[in-house]
């Protein structure tokens, strides 16, 4: 510069001016150092991304250092890491399938040339073991065909979760379960799932996942929900047939169905699940009872079918009574006999019963005949004598269910076919449905067409005239005002054969 004229400096540090003139030019000398300050933006802030509340090993996580006002500065940066062998000298850094070894405190600063920025706050990163969410099933026992709803709850549920619902299979060669992802079960926005029209005993997991790649948790235990008819293609009996029993006493459960390999489960009183009956001999495991014993048990055959399931309660009193009651559900309108037994004197007088710890009479008897059940009969049952109580059991009460049986089953083209439908007390003023049964592939299943003139028939038999093909039928009866309607019957098959004049005769019977 020449002069006095004034300098502009863009950067921070130490300044010092001399003067010359001539030629050659002469120098003073150096005057006295000045010291410019240059002001640094704000302090840096350390982000993390995602900004969830916690981190779970295997997850990818990146650390951010942020310097507001420092936008457009060739900055590098200096991190104070919790494990940082080689720190970057980016504002970056990821993380990429973290451990619990990477949580800990992080801070960063700024670094321009001989300049810093202060060091930013602390921010903790926390990152725990993968975490296995809790599934809970509502109801746990229930009436066939109605709705079954799942939850599924992970820690920290508003942390952006997504979810996937599973029916558990059987797989008695593994001694465990294989996982099938459920219908629309994939990646749902609720944690809640409902499954509607639900018969018989199943299992289901579930799983959460989160992320851009999805991170998964691991599977949910199974829960399951039980049901008590007896009408899905695996059966298990229990005898003697109660659910009451003393300590030491001989019971089996045999599993029934057309099937060759079985394991009978049990759910225990502290939520525990067993897999293997310690005798298993065939179809059948024998228990010699003890109060670890009382549970819910069922069977699950080696190609995934689940039976039904029963209760089992072990008196654990050497001198109390147990009730005498059915372990398998009640039909609508039938009779059942409840007694109350010791271990030294099956037959006892001077008994007393309750329903839903409500005394049924004040009277003592010796059983407590109900001659045709309804559902209001429905609910916990025990009995007391001599003072002492039994433990209360759950007798249920189901609807009835027809049996359709058709003739003939095998028809020449043409031929008529009848369809007599068959239910429980036929004499108590049923009237009839008769159906046919139109398949459903996509949901494995068939739906219910009413035949003509089908509607309430005061007769329980159909008849269907030049049937010509294979079909399937199924009917229901109904009664009282405003009508009771049962559940429908099994379908059953008219199968059709016919004679082709080139390749002779053919036989046409498809079930689905």
């Amino acid at each position: 510069m020449r002069g006095n004229e004034a300098n502009r400096v863009s950067q921070g540090g130490l300044y010092h001016c001399r003067g010359g003139r001539g030629d050659p030019v002469y120098y003073t000398e150096d005057s006295s150092d000045v010291t410019v300050t240059e002001t640094l933006p704000s302090k840096p802030t350390v982000t993390l991304q995602p900004s969830w509340p916690q981190i779970y090993s295997g997850e990818t996580v990146t650390v951010r250092c942020e310097i507001q006002g420092g936008e457009g500065a060739q900055w590098t940066y200096e991190w104070r890491a919790a494990k940082l062998n080689t720190p970057p000298t980016s504002n970056e850094y990821r993380i990429i399938r973290a451990t619990e070894s990477d949580s800990g405190g992080y801070s960063c600063r700024g670094r321009r040339d001989y300049f810093f920025s202060e060091w930013s706050d602390i921010i903790t990163l926390t990152v725990s073991y993968e975490p296995r969410p809790v599934l809970t099933v509502s109801p746990s026992w229930l009436s066939p065909g109605a709705s079954v709803t799942l939850n599924c709850e992970v820690e920290h549920p508003s942390a952006g979760w997504s979810f996937y619902w599973y029916k558990a299979v059987p797989d008695l060669a593994e001694k465990s379960s294989s996982y099938e992802l459920l219908p629309d079960g994939s990646g749902t926005a609720q944690d809640s799932y409902i499954i509607h029209g639900q018969t018989h005993t199943a299992g289901y997991v579930c799983r959460a996942g989160r992320g851009d790649p999805e991170y998964h948790t691991d599977h949910s235990q199974p829960k399951f929900v039980w049901s008590a008819d007896v009408r899905s293609a695996a059966s298990l009996t229990v005898s003697p047939d109660r659910v009451q029993h003393f300590t030491s006493d001989s019971v089996s459960l045999t599993c029934e169905g057309n099937f060759t390999e079985w394991r009978v489960r049990k759910f225990s009183e502290d939520g525990r699940l067993y897999s293997d009956c310690r005798r298993m001999t065939g179809s059948t495991c024998d228990i010699n009872t003890s109060k670890s014993d009382t549970a819910v048990y069922w069977c699950e055959s080696g190609s995934g079918e689940f039976s039904n399931a029963v209760n089992i309660t072990v008196q654990n009193d050497g001198n109390g009574p147990i009730l005498v009651s059915p372990v398998h559900p009640v039909t609508e309108g039938a009779s059942v006999s409840l007694s109350c037994s010791l271990r030294t004197q099956k037959i006892l007088s001077n008994v007393f019963f309750y329903h839903n710890d409500k005394l049924i009479e004040n009277d003592p008897r010796g059983e407590l005949k109900i001659s045709a059940v309804s559902k209001s009969d429905e609910g916990f049952y025990k009995c007391q004598y001599s003072g002492r109580e039994s433990a209360q059991s759950w007798m249920s009460v189901k609807e009835p269910r027809p049996v359709l049986t058709v003739s003939p089953s095998w028809l020449s083209p043409g031929a008529s076919v009848t369809l007599n439908c068959e239910v429980e007390h036929p004499s108590a003023g049923w009237s009839f449905y008769w159906y046919k049964a139109v398949p459903d592939l996509s949901e494995k299943s068939s739906s219910y067409e009413l035949l003509p003139d089908g509607s309430g028939t005061a007769q329980d038999s159909y008849i269907i005239h030049g049937q010509t093909h294979t079909a399937g039928y199924v009917c229901r009866a109904g009664r009282g005002d405003p009508e009771y309607h049962t559940d429908h019957s099994q379908p059953k098959f008219v199968c059709t054969s016919s004679k082709n004049r080139d390749s002779g005769l053919q036989l046409a019977c498809h079930v689905l």
